[in-house]
């Protein structure tokens, strides 16, 4: 297991008993719905709530401590923060998996006709895993 209060208080979080537990299931189980996040964390802390979760997920995210990833018609799964990456995620069994790719060049396209300003680029490939196809 990892040194998770170091971590925590390194992105200026308090080190509960559940933001531990949060961060140990991401490191274990990668990509998980917060209902997946409730189910791990119930085996631990019986008296858990999901809005607790929900709370603490945000106030993680807040603090670039974990990141969201939203994924198309299906419920956004959550990451501990890492450098930058992309997802490939499976149309069948929803699977998610980490890819890096280059997405250095899209911030270098000219939105000057635009007034827009990017600040984030995420991707997100949909197919089959190998299990799937």
């Amino acid at each position: 297991m990892e040194n998770y209060t170091e971590l925590l208080r390194a992105h200026h979080l308090k080190a509960t008993p559940q933001r531990i537990e949060i961060a140990n299931a991401l490191m274990l189980n990668g990509h998980l719905t917060i209902e997946k996040l409730y189910d791990i964390l119930l085996k631990k802390f019986n008296s858990i709530s999901l809005a607790t979760i929900y709370k603490n997920i945000n106030i993680m995210i807040e603090n670039a401590f974990i990141q969201e990833v939203k994924l198309p018609n299906a419920k956004s799964v959550y990451e501990l923060t890492k450098e930058a990456h992309s997802h490939l995620v499976c149309e069948k069994c929803g699977e998610v998996e980490d890819i890096h790719l280059d997405l250095s060049p899209i911030h270098e396209f000219d939105l000057s006709h635009t007034n827009f300003k990017v600040n984030k680029v995420d991707m997100v490939l949909s197919g089959l895993c190998k299990n799937c196809q």
